[in-house]
This record gives structure tokens, C-alpha cells and sequence, in this order.
């Protein structure tokens, strides 16, 4: 191990160390102490928004010298507005039910025994993380809500904002008499950092979050060594039904691409039912291109609408984040579930119809962690939920699937009540 590598490590062990502690306090803080960091924080980055502006304008200007795309731009950029809703972002999380302590389940057994099931924290929270400096803030706030400490690794792209927003969340965590290492930024940019957390900080991390593309995750899910809420690409489907309203095939197909293209919630493959392809399909297609998306489509799709490019094998399984869909007509409701079982990354798919048997199958026997009728796929997001904010998406099976909120940062332990019980 050369000398930068031994640096890192130790600075790395460290971060764990302090993060171990300080969970130990946090798991017993009580709602309103941890609700006052939590405002606090939200009123510091109001007044940091000259600040943070200023940190961001360096990693966008960073971003456009790189030859960052424009949709990671998006992704990057932050504004007054933008800042705001990161604010706001805290004060929904403070309105949340705390989540630790609640009993979960409770029941007496013939011996006397009083069990109860009841809601931890799950200790010190590794999220890593690439373009996005909100989710600073996000993933911060939603392990000290849940009691949990945490340890962020943003991307390099982020380094300056995200650095902006964590000195906010620390001036919160003080003015609330929290110990500042409940939330910890990694402070270099050195991919060993990323290596040594995977490894767990020598037991000190409980959980690995990845919110990022795929090679972030294909990274963490390999070389991690400690458990992982799984978060692969967004390849998110929208299925325009023979039953469906036109109208709001429309409306909803342009949002859920279009809106924002650069979320893991923005749809990329539209599936549309061949008896409808020219009253509705066509339609659906000719409001795309004029909101500005590239259509790659299949033959069919290219003599129904001429300006589609040809779309290849790869497009069914790529997640663009940007202004491209990919369009196949399909012969009902079971040729696009399949279509989606083959190609679907698990996140989040939607058919649009009126049709409630046609709905009930799909939301029946589509294995996605959302899954949605009648509805833009861009609502795949834990706020818009009720949950508050996300941590991210999980689309594995284990622990917490679909948005990652308070609850699915928490675990449980069993406490038994006895009045001198022995076993015979």
C-alpha cells in the first residue's frame, strides 16, 4: 500500500469511527432534537443560496470543460429555485412521523411473555452518490430523521456544492447539540475513499446506498463488502393500452419522458398496442419529436412515423437521461409485459388504459418496484409519495424496495417483557 492509499485509509477509518459514535447518540436523541437540526439546517441554506450558487457555478463550469452531457448538467445545476426546494425538501422530512421506537407489532404469549416487535435504526449509513447535490441533503436528512448516521461520498462533478450543503447540515447538527459526525462528507475526491467504504470502514458501516449509473452500482454491488439497498438503472416503460384515452396518452407520455429527462423516473421505452397505433400511437409520437425527443423505433414504428431513427437491440436496454426514447408497437397487454420482463431494470413501469382488467393484470404480473396505471412515470420519487425525500430508488428485493424513506432505513428489534419466566 503506497503512501496516498495508506492516507486515504486511515482518514477513511477515521470517518468510520467518529460515524460509529455518533450513531450510538443518535439512536437515542429524541424526535425534537433531531426535527431542530433538521430546521436549522433548512434555515441555514436559505441564507446560503449566494454560497452554494457560487460552489455549484464551479462544478458546472467544471461540467462544461469536461464535456459533461445535458442532461447530467441538468442534473448538477442548481438555481435559487432548486435550492429552495432542498430547503423545503427538510421541512417535509421534519413533518414525518419519526419512525424509531414505533411498535411495530405486540403480542402476549400463554407463558405470560409480552413481545414486542419494535423499529431501530440501522446504524451508520454509507450513500454514494454521483452527479446530484441535492441528494446531500436528501440522504443526510433522512438517516439523522431515522437515527442513523451517515457517511457521504458525492461525485467528483459535485465536490464544491455538495460541500456547500453539507456545511449547512453541520451548522444545523450543532446549533441542535447533535454531534457533527452524524453526517460526515467524504472530503477527497480519491476513488480509494469509494473502495474503503465498500470494505465497510473496518465494521463501521452497516448499509451501502449507490444512487448513481450503472457502473456506480455495478462497482458497489461487486466489490461491497457489507449489505447493499440495490439501485440499478432507471429503464422505465410506459404501455399505451387499445383501451387507453387518448388525450391523456398524450399529456402523460410527453410528461413521463419529457419533464425531466434526466431522472432514473423519466420513461425510456414506449410500448404501444398496434390496434391503436394510428389513432393514438401516432398521435403520442408527433407530440414527442415536437417537444424535442428523438424517437428510435422498430420498422413498424418508423412507417407509422417516417422521422424515427432506427432503433438497435441495445436501445431496449439502455438508460438514456436524455431527449431519446425507444418506441415498439405490441400485440396487447401480455406481448408488453413480456417485452418489459426481458428488458426492465425493476424500477418503475406504467400502462395507460381504461380498461381495469387490462390494469389489473399488468399491475399484477409486472415485477417492478412501482408500478403504476394512468400515471406518469416521473412520480416514481419518494416525496411525491408522501413519504418526504428519497434516499433513492431500491429495486432489489431484500429490505426495502421501490422509494427508500424513513422506514426503510430502519430495522427492528424484538423487546420481551417478563414477570420471572424461566424455560423449562
Amino acid at each position: 500500500m503506497n503512501d496516498m492509499t495508506s492516507t486515504v485509509a486511515d482518514m477513511m477509518s477515521e470517518l468510520g469511527r467518529r460515524a460509529r459514535s455518533a450513531a450510538r447518540t443518535l439512536a437515542n436523541a429524541p424526535s425534537a432534537q433531531k426535527d431542530k437540526a433538521l430546521t436549522e439546517a433548512a434555515t441555514t441554506i436559505r441564507a446560503s443560496i449566494p454560497a452554494i450558487l457560487e460552489a455549484n457555478a464551479k462544478d458546472v463550469a467544471k461540467g462544461e470543460e469536461d464535456g459533461m452531457t445535458k442532461a447530467f448538467l441538468d442534473r448538477l445545476t442548481l438555481d435559487e429555485s432548486r435550492i429552495e426546494a432542498i430547503a423545503a425538501g427538510l421541512d417535509a422530512i421534519v413533518t414525518l412521523p419519526d419512525p424509531v421506537g414505533d411498535i411495530m407489532a405486540g403480542w402476549d404469549r400463554p407463558n405470560g411473555l409480552k413481545i414486542e416487535r419494535v423499529r431501530t435504526p440501522l446504524g451508520v449509513i454509507g450513500v454514494i452518490y454521483e452527479s446530484r447535490p441535492n441528494v446531500t441533503a436528501d440522504a443526510g436528512a433522512l438517516c439523522l430523521k431515522a437515527g442513523n448516521a451517515a457517511i457521504l461520498r458525492g461525485g467528483s462533478d459535485s465536490h464544491h456544492s455538495s460541500r456547500a450543503i453539507h456545511a449547512c447540515l453541520t451548522a444545523g447538527l450543532e446549533a441542535a447539540g447533535l454531534p457533527a459526525d452524524a453526517i460526515q462528507i467524504v472530503p477527497t475526491t480519491d476513488r480509494a475513499a469509494v473502495g474503503e467504504m465498500l470494505r465497510g470502514l473496518g465494521g463501521n458501516v452497516d448499509v451501502i446506498v449507490p444512487r448513481g449509473g450503472k457502473g456506480l452500482v455495478g462497482r458497489v454491488q461487486e466489490e461491497a463488502r457489507v449489505p447493499v439497498f440495490s439501485h440499478l438503472e432507471g429503464i422505465c416503460h410506459l404501455y399505451i393500452d387499445k383501451a387507453a384515452d387518448a388525450a391523456k396518452a398524450v399529456d402523460i407520455t410527453v410528461n413521463a419522458k419529457m419533464r425531466r429527462t434526466g431522472i432514473c423516473g423519466s420513461a425510456e421505452t414506449l410500448l404501444i398496442d398496434r390496434d391503436v397505433a394510428e389513432t393514438i400511437g401516432k398521435p403520442v409520437l408527433e407530440a414527442l419529436a415536437a417537444a424535442g425527443c428523438e424517437i428510435r423505433g422498430t420498422a413498424d414504428i418508423r412507417a407509422l412515423f417516417p422521422a424515427a431513427k432506427e432503433a438497435r437491440e441495445e436501445d431496449w436496454s439502455t438508460e438514456y437521461l436524455d431527449a431519446i426514447i425507444s418506441a415498439k408497437l405490441v400485440d396487447g397487454v401480455g406481448e408488453a409485459i413480456d417485452h418489459i420482463a426481458t428488458y426492465s431494470s425493476s424500477h418503475t413501469e406504467s400502462i395507460l388504459t381504461e380498461d381495469a382488467a387490462a390494469a389489473e393484470r399488468f399491475l399484477n404480473e409486472v415485477d417492478s418496484a412501482i408500478v403504476m396505471h394512468n400515471a406518469s412515470t416521473q412520480f416514481a420519487d419518494g416525496g411525491e409519495f408522501g413519504m418526504g425525500a428519497e434516499i433513492g430508488i431500491a429495486t432489489g428485493r431484500m429490505h426495502a424496495r421501490g422509494p427508500v424513506g424513513l422506514e426503510q432505513l430502519t430495522s427492528f428489534k424484538y423487546r420481551v417483557h417478563g414477570t420471572g419466566q424461566t424455560r423449562p
